[in-house]
C-alpha cells in the first residue's frame, strides 16, 4: 500500500501562485509515475498534470500548459505542483494519485492510477 498526503493548497488572488506537494510513504520502494488531478464543483475529475517515475516523460492539461510546472523528489518521495497565474477556474480540490505501472509514462487517465490522495483545496478569488 502507499499513502498519498498533499499540502500547500489555499486561498490565493487571480495571478498569484501556490506550490502543492505530495508526499508518499509505505511502499516507497521505488518510484511511482504520479499524476495531479482536479474536480470543481459540480465538474467532472479532470488531469492537471502526470510525471514519469523517472521524471523524464511529462504531460500537462492545455487549460494548464505553461502556468504549472510539474516535478519531483524521489529521495523525498515527493511530487510537486507550482502553480502560477492562477485563474479563478482554477479553483478545485487537488488530487494526486500513484501509477504503479513498470513502465515510465505520464498517465492521463486516471483510471491507470491505484492510489489516490485525500486532496486540497484551492480557491483562486478574482
Amino acid at each position: 500500500q502507499v499513502q498519498l498526503v498533499e499540502s500547500g493548497g489555499g486561498v490565493v488572488q487571480a495571478g498569484g501562485s501556490l506550490r502543492l506537494s505530495c508526499a508518499a510513504s509505505g511502499r516507497t520502494a521505488r518510484a511511482y509515475n504520479m499524476g495531479w488531478f482536479r474536480r470543481a464543483p459540480g465538474k467532472e475529475r479532470e488531469v492537471v498534470s502526470a510525471i514519469s517515475w523517472s521524471g523524464v516523460i511529462t504531460y500537462y492539461a492545455a487549460s494548464v500548459k505553461g502556468r504549472f510546472t510539474i516535478s519531483r523528489d524521489n529521495a523525498k518521495n515527493t511530487v510537486y505542483l507550482q502553480m502560477n497565474s492562477l485563474k479563478p477556474e482554477d479553483t478545485a480540490v487537488y488530487y494526486c494519485a500513484a501509477d504503479s505501472s513498470s513502465i515510465a509514462r505520464a498517465e492521463r487517465n486516471s483510471y491507470g492510477y491505484e492510489y489516490w490522495g485525500q486532496g486540497t483545496q484551492v480557491t483562486v478569488s478574482s
